[in-house]
């Protein structure tokens, strides 16, 4: 694995600023390692995110998953769940499972592991470290008018132009 390629920069820095709030995990931490129930060679099961602070407008929630570090011109994206309802302020341990019912109208889109789930971190062997940016995007509509047949990509490039506040935490993992 070539390790002199360049560092990627934060998905997030060249986005146009909006307002951060709290996004608080108890199975992760911002800057520590991801432990094995979260990789996909171990139990391949997404984190426990809770979120508060967000805009007093904000009417629904995107949650994602993003490796900036992944040797592609794109990244890779891990988990998208959309249409989260305001109201639902976490998500439970395990939330990221293909045959669990979200709550209300919010669904899965197919990551680029090709699932509707979480998919856990998988560096390359080898290679440096990788981060792992679980985002919460509070926009200010209650639905992206979007299916789960769409990329992450659409999501997060649909969820830019109605996104009210972000808050992000970092994860690594190297194998």
């Amino acid at each position: 694995m070539d390790l002199s390629r360049p560092v990627a920069p934060d998905p997030y820095a060249s986005l146009p600023p909006v307002p951060s709030f709290t996004l608080t995990s108890e199975d992760i931490t911002d800057g520590g390692e991801l432990t094995q129930e979260f990789v996909a060679s171990g139990g391949n099961t997404s984190p426990q995110l809770a979120w508060s602070g967000f805009p007093a407008d904000t009417q629904s929630f995107v949650v994602s998953c993003f490796d900036p570090d992944a040797p592609t011109p794109a990244g890779f994206w891990h988990w998208s769940v959309v249409d989260l309802e305001v109201g639902i302020t976490a998500l439970e341990r395990g939330s990221g499972a293909s045959d669990l019912m979200l709550p209300g109208a919010a669904f899965h889109v197919r990551n680029d592991a090709g699932t509707h789930a979480y998919h856990g971190a998988e560096p390359p062997i080898g290679d440096r470290p990788h981060r792992y940016v679980f985002a919460v995007h509070a926009l200010d509509v209650d639905t992206l008018d979007l299916d789960p047949e769409v990329s992450p990509t659409a999501v997060a490039f649909t969820g830019l132009f109605r996104t009210l506040g972000r808050a992000t935490l970092t994860a690594t993992y190297r194998r």
